[in-house]
């Protein structure tokens, strides 16, 4: 379609007026569709993850060099053990916002995807009342 469009050559104020305004409502498609994607899941690349976890690693590693054999076990267990808490949570902090939608606390649900399908089966002016949706409950692709 856009390549269709992009050969007219509107001459009227009102034509040139509706061409920019499909230009700039296809920019708006086009941003909306890339923040969609963004919020996908797996957002977070994998080599950052493995930068992630030997810096966790390596953290881990340092702080043993604090052990401090005239100091009590309480204190070094406290030491190391408040070190690995933070990084152990910052990671599935970091793994829970990469994968959004999961069944449980915080997981996203399709509310308005669903809520969207409900005003389409229903309404009889959209789609004739025969909308069918074009993916299974995982979100792969149906066949036609």
């Amino acid at each position: 379609m856009f390549a269709t469009l992009k050969m007219t050559e509107p001459r009227s104020a009102s034509e040139q007026a509706a061409y920019g305004k499909w230009l700039d409502q296809r920019t708006d498609r086009e941003d909306a569709r890339a923040d969609r994607t963004h919020g996908a899941e797996g957002v977070i690349p994998g080599p950052l993850w493995i930068v992630l976890f030997v810096s966790a690693g390596i953290i881990f590693a340092f702080m043993l060099f604090f052990a401090d054999s005239a100091e009590r076990a309480v204190v070094q267990a406290t030491m190391i053990g408040s070190v690995a808490i933070v990084i152990t949570s910052t990671l599935l902090l970091l793994w829970f916002l990469d994968n959004p939608y999961h069944g449980g606390l915080g997981g996203l649900r399709p509310v308005a995807m669903e809520r969207t399908v409900q005003v389409l089966s229903r309404e009889t002016g959209i789609a004739d009342g025969s909308f069918e949706i074009p993916c299974d409950s995982n979100g792969a692709e149906r066949t036609p």
